[in-house]
């Protein structure tokens, strides 16, 4: 069963929201976003002014509990977050797919049941999908699950899993059917919530995006009941993790644009502030051309997101524009922080700035929801289905 309702742009509703985001960013992130990622700490109190504030909700429409908003706006938001500690909008992100999955693909049942509770962030966690020998390749799944009367049993192991260890419930994908051909025929999504035989092992330790834990989740015959199902129905898991990866590939991209801006805001303000052969370095015309670029950068993957955003709320396919903003605004963080590393010359590479960090955050953003090599092949292969000769 698959829900996509058009989502109105709210313009009033929009600007206290990010009003709302904006202040608590200054006053809850900035002043501990170095000190926390340094430490490589679970912002506990940064995730309980987040659901205070309804953002595990987002998306989740205002009939579940959930603040309603537009993909448009909820990319706003996590540009925003971005721009200050990019750790904190994975939290909500993971999160958020896991309730789209449900919303767009669940029973009413499992809507009722579900998202309010994923709303309230009462029950928080995310997307369980790569596993240790299958990451792009989602059809190669090994983890199983065979029905066993009116619950499935669960085998296997998932890793590189965000809010693995601090979450309680995740959307996982199996096979049901390890025979079935095509592969995606057999994949089915489950919500399972932890208890006995679904366990965290380890936190993964990583270069960047510190602060959100990435773990292992291993299920050793791990019982789940039948109707946590997604659609209630075996062999549509592949299909429905693919139209949450959607909006999981426009928040990446949000957060792209996020560091992007943050990468030329921290250069701009010191080149008008480190002087070189008596002159701002910002009058040095390489310094310029790198500006110019940044800018430019970060203007052009903005709007890529907006358009992707845009096309989601209405309803439409969108795995060829979540896909380009994806791809463009990633690349755009990474060349971004690395011309602002150039610009703040020693003091870039020194971990008292700002650029350190988001140098060793924004390759993530290549890989993580899909790398762009993917995307690449998923746009190329939309541009040939959408105009056929």
């Amino acid at each position: 069963m698959t829900t996509s309702q058009p989502m109105a742009f709210d313009a009033e509703k929009e600007s206290l929201v990010l009003d709302a985001v904006e202040r608590f960013v200054e006053r809850e992130l900035k002043p501990v976003a170095q000190r926390l990622e340094h430490a490589d700490e679970w912002p506990a109190g940064i995730v309980a002014g987040m659901r205070e504030m309804g953002l595990f909700g987002c998306i989740i429409r205002e009939e579940y509990g959930g603040l309603g908003l537009s993909a448009s706006t909820y990319a706003k938001v996590v540009e925003r977050i971005a721009r200050v500690w990019m750790s904190v909008s994975g939290i909500i992100n993971s999160h958020l797919i896991m309730a789209a999955c449900v919303q767009r693909n669940g029973t009413e049942a499992q809507r009722q049941r579900f998202l309010p509770i994923f709303a309230s962030g009462e029950l928080r966690g995310g997307l369980a999908l790569t596993e240790p020998d299958c990451g792009t390749d989602l059809q190669a799944v090994r983890t199983v699950a065979r029905r066993d009367g009116d619950h499935y049993v669960i085998n296997g192991t998932k890793t590189w899993i965000s809010n693995g260890i601090h979450g309680q419930a995740f959307a996982v994908l199996v096979k049901t059917d390890p025979q079935a051909q095509p592969r995606h025929r057999g994949m089915s999504l489950f919500i399972c919530e932890k208890g006995p035989g679904f366990t965290s092992t380890r936190k993964l330790e990583k270069l960047g995006y510190k602060g959100i834990d990435s773990a292992e989740l291993v299920f050793e015959n791990f019982r789940v009941p039948a109707e946590n199902l997604v659609g209630g129905v075996e062999g549509q898991g592949f299909k429905q993790v693919m139209s949450g990866l959607e909006l999981g590939r426009i928040n990446v991209a949000a957060r792209g644009v996020g560091v992007a801006r943050a990468c030329l805001e921290e250069s701009v303000a010191y080149a008008q502030l480190r002087r070189t052969f008596g002159k701002p370095i910002c009058d040095h015309q390489a310094i310029a051309l790198k500006l110019a670029d940044m800018a430019t950068r970060a203007e052009a993957a903005r709007l890529l997101v907006e358009q992707a955003a845009r096309a989601y709320d209405v309803g439409q396919r969108c795995d060829m524009e979540a896909g380009m903003a994806k791809l463009f605004a990633s690349e755009a963080a990474v060349e971004n922080a690395m011309e602002a590393l150039r610009i703040h010359g020693a003091y870039g590479y020194s971990k008292e700035m700002n650029v350190e960090r988001y140098y060793r955050d924004a390759p993530l953003l290549c890989i993580g929801e899909g790398t762009n090599e993917l995307q690449r092949l998923i746009i190329a292969r939309q541009l040939v289905e959408r105009d056929p000769i």
